[in-house]
């Protein structure tokens, strides 16, 4: 099977297993990142990830340990951010950055590549850097997605990052921070599930605002959505 076969293959089971909306609830990080949240904003976002019954609450690191509080008890996942949004800092920051939240609650850890490495064709210290959060947060449990900043990248370079987080033994690639100058795209979550196959997970994430958005990432491979209009997407879903 080609391997563009394999990705429309694993899109097509994607979909047909996602159907009800507590179903696509489940494939969704209910995403708060915007530097002005408050203290009561967080605990909403909280409240709605348990209502409806989303993935995980993914915000700023500062409000891991509200959010682990917020949600003890409950499936949904304390997710947050690392080196975010540009990748550009030092791996021993990064690290620090990991333990820190997986001290305080976090069950999965966004974290950006170095994307000027990667440009630069620095490959094997992207990997490294990859591959010592991945076993740091592995230890504890956690999960890792890998954010490319897909904008920035060519599609060589996109390829390139997927294959090395998947070889550093990351849970999922992600598309996007959502603070660059463009979010997810279909053919970008398509060219990284063709990339990485059916073991790895594919984050889509910045811009999905709507019911026919998540679809559309869906029917490109993704089987993890990034957004702030959770609520809304499953209100028109049904819900």
């Amino acid at each position: 099977m080609e391997i563009q076969e394999l990705a429309a293959a694993i899109a097509e089971d994607i979909l047909t297993r996602v159907g009800r909306p507590e179903n696509i609830a489940a494939l969704i990080d209910h995403t708060l990142l915007k530097p002005d949240a408050t203290r009561d904003q967080i605990r909403a976002a909280c409240r709605e990830a348990l209502g409806y019954g989303f993935a995980a609450v993914c915000v700023n690191p500062a409000w891991v340990p509200l959010c682990a509080a917020e949600l003890s008890g409950s499936p949904v996942k304390v997710a947050t951010v690392v080196g975010f949004p540009l990748g550009a800092a030092m791996t021993e920051v990064k690290l620090h950055e990991t333990e820190a939240a997986l001290r305080c609650g976090a069950r999965e850890i966004d974290m950006v590549l170095q994307i000027g490495a990667l440009r630069s064709g620095e490959y094997d210290a992207v990997k490294s850097e990859i591959q010592a959060v991945v076993e740091l947060a592995h230890g504890a449990g956690a999960l890792i997605k890998v954010i490319l900043e897909a904008a920035l990248l060519d599609d060589q370079q996109k390829v390139v990052a997927c294959t090395l987080a998947k070889l550093a033994g990351a849970d999922y690639v992600k598309t996007s921070t959502g603070f660059a100058l463009g979010g997810a795209t279909a053919h970008d979550v398509a060219l990284m599930r063709a990339t990485v196959g059916p073991e790895t997970g594919v984050k889509a994430a910045g811009g999905i605002r709507t019911l026919e958005d998540l679809r559309t990432m869906l029917r490109a491979g993704a089987n993890r959505i990034g957004t702030s209009a959770g609520a809304a997407i499953l209100e028109a879903a049904g819900r």
